[in-house]
């Protein structure tokens, strides 16, 4: 008999573990994995592969709360953090299709200003990145967008 209820608990134990991983659903784990922001670099890596690849992941962790974006245009734009977290998370998935590089115009212990430029057919898309760090993490702190 206490061989019964021992595999009697085994199996129950067994299928609410079962049930447990199943409603947690698949990947759940991995999309709450956190970027690593640890170096300018890195950040600037992630800002280049959210604003051109679709890349969703942490997006609220890579701006700073401070952060504002500027459109040099015709009719000149400002945009705030939550507007632009907002718009990424519509494109998450789209990849743009230009060529991107990098240039670091400046850098110092807690700061670093980049250019980074996406080609596209018809015009270029300039944009010089703020990057400032926030204890331990990169954060972007201010966007300039030009196009020609």
């Amino acid at each position: 008999m206490k061989t019964l209820v021992k595999t009697f608990t085994a199996a129950a134990l067994i299928a609410v573990s079962t049930f447990a991983m199943a409603a947690e659903g698949p990947g759940s784990k991995s999309a709450k994995a956190n970027v690593n922001l640890s170096t300018a670099d890195l950040a600037l890596d992630h800002y280049v592969t959210v604003t051109t690849e679709g890349e969703s992941a942490d997006v609220e962790q890579l701006f700073a709360e401070d952060f504002s974006q500027k459109v040099q245009a015709s009719n000149g734009q400002t945009h705030s953090r939550s507007a632009l977290i907002k718009s990424l998370k519509k494109q998450k998935g789209e990849k743009l299709n230009c060529a991107v590089s990098t240039d670091i115009i400046e850098e110092s212990a807690d700061y670093m200003v980049a250019k980074v430029t996406m080609k596209f057919e018809n015009f270029t898309k300039t944009d010089l990145v703020t990057l400032v760090r926030e204890g331990n993490e990169w954060k972007v702190s201010k966007s300039i967008n030009s196009y020609k």
